[in-house]
């Protein structure tokens, strides 16, 4: 991947993450939330139709985590946006940094509950975020001592 081109990635990154946050945002409310129970079906594979967002607890956490999800995309798509031409530096710190403390979390959480398949596509996601990231500004960056 070109040095050009990483910005426009990590912006289309950004989008991803602000579609899925909608997807699992929208598990809410039981009319519509069969996007987001298929997306829990499918991270606690096999795809059995065995999971549910029904219990109000579980409709809350969908509404908060899908929420959090949509404002790290608009965030990270504006670090991209704005902050890269300014300050490639510190915009490919704040990605990266964001981007593992979320994966650290996420995918313990999700390792502890069962949820195998998410640690993959987590995996996966944070690999698309920070390969590109670690591009950006590779020149200006000096290694911490």
């Amino acid at each position: 991947m070109s040095r050009d081109f990483a910005p426009t990635w990590l912006k289309l990154n950004s989008l991803f993450v602000v579609l899925l946050g909608l997807v699992v945002a929208l598990g809410a409310h039981p009319a519509t939330a069969l996007p987001a129970t298929w997306l829990t079906d499918i991270v606690f594979f096999p795809f059995d139709g065995a999971q549910s967002l029904d219990a109000p607890a579980a409709r809350l956490l969908a509404a908060i985590s899908g929420g959090v999800m949509v404002g790290w995309g608009v965030m990270s798509g504006l670090v991209g946006d704005r902050l890269m031409p300014v300050d490639p530096r510190l915009a490919r710190l704040l990605v990266v940094e964001s981007t593992l403390a979320w994966f650290v979390v996420d995918s313990t959480g999700s390792f502890v509950s069962g949820a195998m398949v998410n640690v993959l596509l987590n995996t996966v996601l944070m690999l698309a975020i920070v390969v590109p990231a670690w591009r950006i500004g590779a020149e200006t960056v000096v290694p911490a001592r």
